[in-house]
């Protein structure tokens, strides 16, 4: 084992994770690559290709909440909130602060007829990427980009905050919950996301990335509903041990999240009852069937862990580029054809990237961090 390793253990709170529920994170981590890239093309939710990849953040938040309780509901005899929290910080934190570099050092570089980059100030920069990395989110009207994203230079952070938002619910209240208290949160949580999805505006739970009223409500309604109900899996579970299941339910990912936008903006509806049934019970199944896998071979062992690994520095590196394409493609007026060079390139070195962060920075990093104020002194 290489010095740097952090043993999965004392990163996960002292249990290690299911080996192809890690691999489904990393498959759900690329195809928010691709739905990233195509949103390039569209003109709104309805026409974009690779639709529904914006439902992987339920599918990570429902994996969160599941591993967490696994990790974690049967150590708070021996485990503080303080010893909680840092554990999380030291998990998560050290790729938010890279998201952000990276985003930092690329903004002048992704000057687009969408936003004009070049009036914003050194300082105004340097600011948007101290609250970026610090994961204080911008005020709609005062961000660096003017789209009112929360974290206008690396936009998937927004699930981050949340993320951090449902660790210390846990930690402070929902983790005191009974089993039967826990399945009403859960069902008054899936009734009001079931409710944004179907009679909201939007006709879809693609929202959560603004300070404003119903951009918050979404996501707060998102992470509530699919952490809760990952906990609340962990506690029930019982596995039924299923041969193969990662290939197929891989399969089942990848077609949930590309599926065509169902009903037009004529039947909003419709879409939204899709959302809600991917959110409230596809994916709730496709954890119960990843984490009931009773064995893998020797090569769908190595494709889950490395999926695995470069899964979250994979969703937190990827967006700046994802900007810096949509620049070019949007100077050059290039038709996706025109741009499929460019498109695998973002995809390809992304993964590229997240490796090599992976392991020259983020294990390194946590495995400092993880010395200098996790372990008894």
């Amino acid at each position: 084992m290489l010095k740097t390793q952090v043993s999965t253990a004392t990163l996960t709170g002292g249990r290690p994770h299911y080996n192809v529920l890690d691999g489904l994170r990393g498959v759900a981590a690329i195809m928010v690559v691709c739905f990233h890239i195509f949103e390039a093309f569209a003109t709104s939710h309805v026409d974009q290709r690779i639709n529904h990849g914006y439902l992987a953040v339920d599918f990570f938040f429902i994996l969160s909440g599941f591993v967490i309780g696994y990790a974690y509901d049967d150590r708070w005899r021996t485990t503080t909130t303080k010893d909680f929290i840092k554990r999380r910080i030291v998990r998560l934190h050290p790729m938010v602060v890279m998201g952000a570099v990276i985003g930092g050092i690329l903004f002048y570089f992704q000057e687009s007829s969408v936003w004009d980059v070049s009036k914003v100030t050194v300082m105004a920069l340097f600011g948007a990427t101290l609250l970026n990395a610090l994961l204080i989110p911008a005020i709609p009207g005062s961000e660096v980009r003017g789209l009112g994203e929360m974290f206008p230079l690396n936009g998937p952070s927004w699930s981050l905050f949340f993320e951090y938002i449902g660790n210390i619910l846990y930690a402070l209240f929902i983790r005191k919950l009974s089993t039967k208290a826990l399945a009403v949160l859960v069902l008054i949580a899936g009734c009001g996301l079931a409710t944004f999805a179907i009679v909201g505006p939007y006709g879809d739970i693609c929202a959560g990335f603004s300070l404003t009223t119903i951009e918050f409500t979404a996501g707060f309604l998102r992470l509530l509903f699919s952490f809760s109900a990952g906990l609340l899996l962990s506690r029930t579970f019982r596995p039924a041990h299923i041969k193969g299941s990662f290939w197929w339910c891989s399969l089942i990912i990848v077609t949930v999240l590309a599926i065509p936008r169902i009903g037009g903006a004529e039947h909003l509806w419709m879409n939204g009852l899709y959302d809600t049934i991917c959110c409230l019970v596809i994916f709730p199944l496709l954890v119960y069937l990843g984490a009931s896998a009773k064995s893998t071979n020797q090569f769908t062992t190595r494709v889950c862990k490395f999926l695995g690994d470069i899964s979250y520095p994979l969703y937190t590196v990827h967006y700046p580029f994802i900007y810096l394409y949509y620049a070019w493609v949007k100077n050059n007026k290039l038709t996706f054809e025109e741009s499929l060079p460019g498109a695998a390139a973002v995809v390809i070195g992304s993964i590229v990237l997240a490796y090599i962060c992976l392991k020259l920075y983020d294990i390194p990093v946590r495995k400092y961090l993880s010395d200098r104020f996790l372990k008894a002194k």
